[in-house]
């Protein structure tokens, strides 16, 4: 084996990253070393790349970026027992202690001492990485490699999109980046009555409606607010998905969201958002929650079932891309040009 293997790493304090050979990493007992075979790209290793003040906050560097892969078993440690080397395999993103007052409530999504891959330590955009066992999930049997790789920010959106009934209900969601896109197939399985999705990028909003989304709304072409109290009877969204995290499409959202409705808060806002908490919320009744990660291993159990019976996510995938033409990838996500891209640290398979 090789004693280095390929990164991409946020060398320092400014913008960019670099391709290098790092020391491949050593195995604990309870670790397990994955071969990355295929990794996608966030918003999240956006804002590293571009390192705004999110960034310089929260980042550890030197530090290989990434957090969303799947993988090979290539080995695994002493006290490793529930995988074996040649498993396909998934990882949750948030390293949980597991000792916390929250993993022992069965809330490891938000553990107090948590360490993110890719941001607070080493990530996924490599040839290899090194995950605790605790941390590793089974990919399901069969699932190609660029759908794979989707799990952990999909499982963000089966969070969002089961943490209450959709069945029956009119949806709206706001934003359509991944996630959101994500959200849109999800409720449509699930049983929503109607879906409009809304986004400034026309490009996204095609893949929307590939999606499944009844509409798909730019709020600089339509009022808002407007159009769907008209085109509810001015009875509002039963559920709203806030997957942006623009203060105008909150409060716009808000608005649109019928009495008693429920609100997922999911995208994050930038800054402090003012909204009219009277009207838009206490006088509505209106249900507020905020979503993060996924639930450990629930949210996991709910997206597999999911997969295995048929949600189709291969819309989204609109770009295959070697690791070394990264810049490509960034640029692409930069623009809002794409769905979901997909990069290759070992090679860009032939069946993809």
């Amino acid at each position: 084996m090789s004693e280095q293997m390929k990164a991409l790493v946020k060398e320092g304090p400014r913008p960019g990253l670099v391709l290098v050979e790092r020391p491949i990493p050593k195995i604990e007992s309870d670790e397990i070393r994955i071969r990355v075979e295929a990794t996608s790209v966030c918003g999240t290793d956006l804002h590293i790349y571009n390192w705004d003040t999110w960034a310089q906050s929260k980042v550890a560097q030197p530090l290989i970026v990434g957090h969303e892969f799947c993988g090979e078993v290539i080995e695994v440690g002493s006290a490793v027992t529930r995988f074996s080397v040649g498993e396909r395999v998934a990882a949750e993103s948030h390293v949980f202690c597991g000792t916390c007052r929250y993993c022992r409530e069965g809330q490891a999504h938000i553990c107090e001492n948590e360490k993110i891959i890719g941001v607070q330590r080493d990530g996924c955009f490599a040839e290899q990485i090194v995950m605790p066992e605790r941390c590793v999930w089974k990919t399901p049997e069969g699932l190609p490699v660029e759908i794979a790789t989707l799990q952990e920010p999909l499982g963000n959106s089966v969070h969002v999109a089961m943490s209450g009934s959709v069945v029956g209900k009119d949806v709206l969601v706001m934003g359509c980046g991944p996630t959101g896109l994500f959200s849109i197939a999800i409720a449509k399985k699930c049983g929503a009555r109607s879906i409009i999705a809304v986004d400034v990028q026309s490009y996204r909003l095609e893949l929307a409606k590939a999606l499944g989304a009844d509409g798909a709304w730019n709020p600089v072409e339509v009022d808002i607010v407007s159009e769907y109290m008209e085109k509810t009877g001015g009875m509002g969204a039963d559920v709203v998905f806030g997957m942006s995290g623009n203060g105008k499409a909150i409060e716009d959202s808000l608005r649109c969201l019928s009495r008693g409705g429920d609100y997922r808060f999911f995208g994050v806002p930038s800054d402090r958002v003012s909204v009219d908490l009277a009207r838009d919320v206490i006088f509505k009744g209106a249900r507020l929650q905020g979503i993060i990660g996924r639930k450990v291993w629930d949210t996991w159990k709910d997206m597999s079932r999911l997969l295995e019976e048929g949600l189709d996510l291969s819309p989204i995938v609109t770009h295959k891309i070697d690791l070394e033409d990264y810049e490509t990838a960034f640029k692409l996500i930069q623009e809002g040009q794409c769905g979901k891209v997909v990069m290759f640290p070992n090679g860009i398979p032939a069946s993809s």
